[in-house]
């Protein structure tokens, strides 16, 4: 399943945070292509230097980064299909907050579960579940235009965000219980799980109840 955007209203102002920090992710992925191993090994986070202490600074640098050209792309389409509504729901300045917080929040989850750990983890996707977290309990019942794949074909669906999120986030679940191995790199299914939960428990304190109600407007 591939979300695309959000059918049901569409924002009532320019989501400059959310493009900004596209072209954030992009800038930092071209420096990683000029700059290599070398630029991806001092700017990722390694959960055992987290915990003695050193380079705090990579707990915001390495939400910047991805590993690959289909890393980078996946996340940034999930990331427009729903940052730009709950840019307009907070506003940009509290919405830039939360999603750096966000991006912490499922650092120190992937941290928590193995803090010795050596391998560097880099990624914008704990960030943009905490987005998703916001949007499950903002606009629950919004229709979001996803892409379904059966092998070479595809269709489009319109799916509730209760639904594609919920699915979304048991699978995270299933994938961190079943087969997971935190010991040797591959996705970091807890930080799934702990931004999307710090997403729809704290969406509330950051959103201005007049821009959820007025902020963009439903489409019929």
């Amino acid at each position: 399943m591939l979300p695309l955007g959000d059918a049901t209203r569409s924002p009532s102002r320019f989501p400059v945070v959310t493009i900004s920090i596209i072209a954030l992710n992009a800038v930092a992925f071209l420096l990683e292509l000029a700059g290599g191993d070398q630029f991806v090994a001092q700017w990722s986070l390694v959960p055992a230097d987290i915990v003695a202490g050193r380079h705090l600074s990579t707990l915001l640098t390495a939400m910047f980064m991805h590993a690959s050209w289909l890393h980078i792309i996946g996340n940034m389409v999930f990331l427009w299909a729903f940052g730009p509504q709950i840019e307009v729901a907070m506003g940009p300045g509290r919405y830039t907050v939360f999603y750096l917080l966000g991006g912490i929040a499922s650092a120190l989850s992937q941290i928590a579960v193995d803090p010795a750990s050596t391998i560097p983890n880099l990624g914008a996707s704990g960030a943009i579940a905490a987005v998703m977290g916001a949007f499950l309990v903002t606009y629950p019942r919004d229709k979001i235009r996803t892409v379904l794949f059966f092998g070479w074909f595809y269709r489009i669906a319109f799916i509730p965000a209760a639904v594609l999120i919920g699915l979304w986030f048991l699978l995270q679940l299933v994938d961190f219980g079943v087969i997971a191995d935190v010991h040797s790199g591959g996705v970091a299914y807890m930080a799934h799980i702990g931004g999307a939960i710090f997403g729809a428990v704290t969406a509330r304190l950051f959103e201005d109840t007049k821009r959820v109600s007025d902020g963009a407007f439903e489409r019929f």
